[in-house]
């Protein structure tokens, strides 16, 4: 079973597949850090990735992240096409990682955007993880020492809240922890079953 997990930029998703992932015979896949790995090692997309963005999108040290970061950032078109270079890679490489965990109670697909990039249509289960969005800006801020205004703006390019949990099977609001590990637990057992 592929169970999906998401939720916009500072819900804290990190936190709920940290919990999820204590659990025996559930195996994580994580999209965003499998991303990051494949534009580093994979040759179609760097291909891709400099004839759409230029050279100057790889350096000695790899992937010249604040350079593309900057580009997508500014540009919801240049996102798309970032994304629709990235995504069929990262959705090969996921395959080949269900089949390798098919004895596991389930699989949790964690994945920022899956809405967005209809990664959700193959999922058996959806569980969007929220927070109030004052609450999320303050996180991100805190954990990637930026300004307010590129905190709105990355929320800006994201589904917003309502839109992802209305089509959820589960959701889970990450404000105390002592809650949040047992709303974990409850949805692990019912997934379980």
């Amino acid at each position: 079973m592929l169970v999906g997990i998401t939720g916009g930029i500072g819900s804290g998703k990190t936190t709920v597949v940290k919990l999820f992932s204590q659990f025996e015979n559930v195996a994580v896949y994580y999209a965003d850090i499998e991303a990051k790995k494949l534009m580093n090692t994979s040759l179609e997309i760097r291909k891709n990735l400099i004839a759409e963005f230029s050279e100057e999108v790889y350096n000695e040290e790899g992937l010249n992240r604040p350079f593309l970061a900057k580009i997508v950032f500014e540009n919801k078109e240049k996102l798309k096409i970032l994304n629709s270079i990235v995504h069929p890679e990262v959705h090969k490489h996921l395959q080949n990682f269900i089949k390798e965990n098919k004895n596991r109670d389930y699989i949790l697909y964690e994945n920022a955007i899956l809405f967005e990039n209809g990664s959700h249509k193959m999922c058996d289960v959806i569980i969007t993880v929220t927070a109030p969005k004052e609450i999320r800006i303050q996180r991100v801020i805190e954990r990637d020492k930026v300004a307010r205004e590129a905190v709105l703006h990355r929320m800006n390019n994201q589904w917003a809240e309502v839109k992802k949990t209305i089509q959820s099977n589960y959701i889970i609001e990450n404000l105390d922890l002592t809650k949040l590990a047992k709303n974990v637990e409850i949805i692990h057992n019912k997934l379980t079953e």
